[in-house]
């Protein structure tokens, strides 16, 4: 049953929460061993409390995952483990998280720890039934991550950093949701009602819009500043969402850690992005 609990906790999505070193890494930030083990901390409490969410849902929407082609193989809904005990190692996990970044990290960790999983929560009992609100939450619950590295180590959020984020994680939401959307056509009975409600055409107006505002964000916040690799990082930014959105575009987007880990061409340009940033920030 452990191993059960552990894949329940879904470790492919940690990936997610790599993010908590987006904004540190915005302001150049990642050359010292208290900020590496500060943020070190953070991932670790954030995935707990991503993965006490993954549990509570779980458990909540086992039946109805029982219906679902992919979801049914979910540890939960396939009996693996009991609905009583993945409420009640997500509440655990839950609890422990906001008492160690209140103890570890800042008050306003915590703060923001219990935010989010007072959100999502929220999220599994009523709004993901919400048309647009749970497209909201579920990017909120990536700006969330992108944020708390910066509060966790008293960084200011700049409005570019937060529009970028924002709407690039509405960009991969959306994305998802059309993916799903074209994959489960014609078979109402074997998903969520609310992803029935939606059209695929307004699904690929909202993720061609985020993805036109995140883009411009990026390059907003570039120009602001004199730094040559800065500017130039721009190129490697749309590229990626160029490349993204291909995926998206053939309804194949299902699974964002998927594309982002898997696409060699994707890969290829991340690092590239990620070598321009360096030399940006090293520039500082």
């Amino acid at each position: 049953m452990g191993c059960g609990v552990l894949r329940a906790a879904r470790p492919r999505q940690w990936v997610k929460n790599v993010l908590v070193v987006a904004a540190p890494a915005a302001a150049g930030e990642l050359v010292s061993r208290h900020t590496a083990l500060r943020l070190g901390i953070v991932f670790l409490l954030f995935t707990a409390a991503a993965s006490a969410v993954y549990l509570i849902n779980d458990a909540r929407d086992a039946d109805a995952d029982r219906a679902h082609p992919v979801k049914c193989r979910r540890p939960v809904a396939a009996g693996e483990v009991p609905v009583p005990v993945a409420y009640g190692t997500g509440a655990v996990l839950a609890f422990g998280a906001v008492v160690a970044g209140a103890v570890l990290c800042t008050p306003m960790t915590a703060a923001l720890l219990a935010a989010y999983l007072a959100m999502q929560l929220a999220y599994c009992l009523r709004l993901k039934h919400v048309l647009v609100v749970d497209l909201a939450v579920v990017t909120t619950g990536f700006v969330m991550r992108a944020m708390i590295g910066g509060v966790a180590l008293g960084i200011p959020l700049s409005r570019w950093f937060l529009i970028t984020t924002g709407f690039g994680a509405l960009f991969m939401v959306s994305a998802k949701r059309y993916s799903e959307a074209v994959q489960m056509a014609g078979r109402k009975g074997e998903t969520r009602v609310l992803l029935t409600e939606y059209t695929t055409g307004y699904l690929r107006f909202v993720w061609q819009l985020a993805a036109g505002v995140a883009v411009l964000g990026y390059c907003l916040w570039a120009l602001e500043h004199t730094g040559t690799w800065r500017q130039l990082s721009m190129i490697a930014f749309i590229l990626a969402v160029l490349r993204y959105a291909v995926f998206a575009d053939r309804g194949a987007a299902g699974a964002p850690e998927d594309v982002v880990l898997r696409d060699r061409p994707l890969a290829v340009i991340g690092a590239v992005w990620t070598a321009m940033y360096g030399m940006a920030v090293a520039d500082l």
